[in-house]
């Protein structure tokens, strides 16, 4: 069953919800760090986040900040750090822009 909040955003604007899940043809850097040629917004953002939980790259210090190594950074602009409330949006500049 969906959460109350995840319910109504999926009747009110259904396209927002396709554009997380449909399957989109990635970028070569995309490509290499993901491993596979096609991929949804949704699928993307959680292979990112298994590949930092799996090498530990949250600072320990403050969970909220992710230490890129290079891997990460190749996919992220090249930033060392990066805020985790930043990484929808740093992942989404991969994906081309939906059609009006």
């Amino acid at each position: 069953m969906l959460p109350q909040g995840i319910k109504k955003a999926i009747t009110d604007n259904p396209k927002k919800l396709a554009n997380l899940i449909d399957l989109v043809n990635l970028p070569s850097t995309l490509r290499e760090f993901v491993g596979q040629s096609q991929i949804s917004r949704l699928g993307c953002f959680v292979r990112v986040w298994s590949y930092i939980k799996d090498n530990n790259l949250q600072d320990p210090n403050n969970k909220n900040v992710v230490n890129c190594d290079e891997k990460l950074k190749s996919i992220l602009l090249g930033k060392p750090q990066v805020k985790l409330a930043e990484l929808p949006a740093l992942i989404k500049l991969h994906f081309p822009k939906e059609a009006k």
